[in-house]
């Protein structure tokens, strides 16, 4: 079954959780330099996920776009970037098929990799120096990489602006056939949910919808999994595509003048199911999480 038929269909799906702070915590830079710099890390952390029982891998390439590497001073190749950084997600993911033996013993023998597609880290005109043009053809080349390096779909996430997300849409429609994700940041759920751009969970859905997403939903943000489970029916009344879910471990706060997030698994996972009783279906993990945390979802939504 490839990935299109599994969204098309009723199983529930388990996604990965954070990687930039599951890299933090061993002590490497966040960012997919290091696909380059220390693969072994890398490539750990999405063993550990489907140790965990992840069934979608997500490429450490979030924001290894040209527009986003030119303007923060990244000097390693986008190109080069990316397609270690998918070698790196299918080598998991293909080693766990082979351990796995044609069973689910520990692994997922069925798991995919999607591809990961981020913010420019810029605004669109009038608010910002950059085109809608400018955004598409930066999401078409990271897209095109990604295609080419061998990703079954792609995922958009952790965008706060609906135009920007629909410019990485198109960019990766404008070159391949995969199924895309996409799903953005929510800064309160005031008026049904709302970004920090302002723009509603409503508005995103009815849009992402018309423009041709696969599955669409929330990810990071100010929200706790149990606030964007209260946010979900807005999403389900506007659209009928699979819903994604991917919270932090818990709601951001302030210690000693840094964001944490510090839910526990046992409770994420609940937050998890909540998040399904209201209409997700592709659920993981953001900021925070760990393969713990996937851990302790994958054993109360899939009980053996």
């Amino acid at each position: 079954m490839n990935l299109r038929e599994l969204l098309r269909g009723r199983d529930l799906i388990l996604l990965d959780g954070a990687m930039g702070t599951q890299l933090a915590a061993g002590g490497f830079a966040p960012g997919g330099a290091q696909n380059l710099l220390h693969p072994e890390a890398v490539r750990s952390i999405h063993d550990a996920y489907l140790r965990a029982g992840a069934r979608g891998i997500i490429t450490n390439t979030l924001t290894d776009n040209r527009i986003f590497t030119e303007s923060h001073g990244i000097t390693s190749d986008v190109s080069r970037i990316n397609t270690a950084g998918a070698a790196l997600a299918r080598a998991a993911v293909e080693h766990a098929r082979a351990a796995a033996g044609g069973t689910t013993a520990g692994v997922n023998a069925d798991a995919f990799v999607l591809g990961d597609l981020s913010s420019t880290g810029q605004l669109l005109e009038p608010y910002g120096d950059f085109t809608e043009e400018q955004f598409i053809a930066a999401f078409k080349e990271q897209a095109l990489i990604l295609a080419g390096a061998g990703v079954e779909g792609f995922i958009v996430e952790t965008v706060m602006d609906l135009r920007e997300a629909v410019c990485a849409l198109r960019g990766c429609k404008g070159v391949s056939a995969l199924p895309v994700l996409v799903t953005l940041s929510f800064q309160t759920l005031a008026n049904g949910g709302r970004t920090a751009m302002g723009n509603s969970a409503e508005e995103c859905a009815r849009t992402l919808t018309r423009e041709g997403a696969d599955a669409i939903g929330a990810n990071c943000g100010d929200l706790d999994p149990f606030e964007i489970a209260e946010m979900l029916p807005v999403f389900r009344a506007a659209s009928d595509l699979p819903l994604v879910v991917q919270p932090n471990a818990g709601k951001p706060r302030l210690v000693d003048g840094k964001a944490r997030v510090d839910m526990e698994p046992a409770r994420f996972a609940e937050g998890l199911a909540r998040c399904i009783e209201r209409g997700a279906r592709v659920v993981g993990g953001c900021c925070g999480t760990s393969p713990a945390h996937i851990s302790a979802a994958a054993r109360l939504l899939f009980p053996r």
